[in-house]
């Protein structure tokens, strides 16, 4: 009994070894590719929204460390909804970060940015 398999991508007869289920590497990339399109794009979106967010700190933070305007995040296009990690300094101070750059509200509408020197998980 012959058993004539064919790809799951473009349906060509299969050659080969008996488990092959890609007849080419383009095929099975292709597959692969379909299959985790979603989450990917997802996660592409969100990670180019952090880098964004990072680079909008480090262009308003050229010493260090700099107290700013809420505002002048936003025309810049930053998301205060996105951001890596929160620390919680011993006084009680919330920083949210985007990687290394990280940011305290100082008062209502001023913001102190800093960069970690150290970065620590």
């Amino acid at each position: 009994m012959t058993n004539h398999k064919v790809c799951v991508v473009c349906k060509e007869p299969l050659q080969g070894r008996a488990d092959k289920v890609y007849c080419s590497a383009a095929c099975r990339s292709n597959y692969h590719n379909r299959i985790n399109g979603g989450a990917t794009a997802f996660i592409r979106r969100i990670n180019r929204i952090l880098r964004e967010n990072r680079r909008i700190l480090a262009e308003l933070n050229p010493e260090g460390k700099a107290r700013v305007a809420r505002q002048r995040l936003l025309d810049r296009g930053f998301k205060f909804s996105y951001f890596t990690n929160e620390y919680a300094t011993r006084n009680g101070n919330l920083y949210r970060f985007c990687y290394d750059y990280g940011y305290k509200v100082t008062e209502e509408d001023y913001l102190t940015i800093v960069i970690r020197q150290e970065y620590v998980d």
